[in-house]
């Protein structure tokens, strides 16, 4: 029994009750990342989804632009349509939309994170690659003529 009576029960204890404090810090430490990168992809699933949203609303509007350019130029009323007040009014509303595509696509750049750039000397070497091509083969098998010796 001299191994056991040797050992301190409270030094033990102790050395379990830090070990298991840093497990549960490295443990909270990590549902914090994990929390913050989930709310990030949150943000940019938010993001992307106003893009989608407003680049439909543009074409919506470039829609009914050319159904209104094609009814004035059809119905023969004006000869300038840009001179109408409806494609006026359609037009300064996809320049709002542009814009507001624009600023949210500004976002992104900020925002995201991109591969780095290729170095100058791999952009060269993959410039110098040529695609080979081979040319078919002939065909080596000879047709015998009937009549012929």
């Amino acid at each position: 029994m001299g191994y056991l009576d040797n050992m301190s029960w409270e030094k033990i204890k102790k050395d379990l009750q830090n070990e298991l404090e840093k497990g549960f810090g490295v443990i909270k430490n990590g549902a914090v990342v994990i929390q913050k990168k989930a709310e990030e992809l949150t943000e940019e699933g938010k993001r992307q989804y106003k893009m989608l949203s407003t680049k439909a609303r543009i074409h919506e509007a470039m829609r009914d632009l050319g159904v209104k350019v094609y009814m004035l130029m059809n119905g023969a009323r004006i000869k300038n349509p840009a001179l109408d007040a409806g494609v006026k009014d359609i037009t300064a509303r996809i320049k709002i939309l542009e814009a507001e595509l624009t600023k949210l696509e500004g976002k992104a750049d900020a925002s995201s994170v991109r591969a780095a750039p290729r170095s100058s000397a791999a952009a060269r070497a993959k410039a110098r690659r040529k695609v080979s091509v081979t040319p078919r083969p002939k065909s080596t098998r000879r047709v015998k003529i009937k009549g012929t010796k």
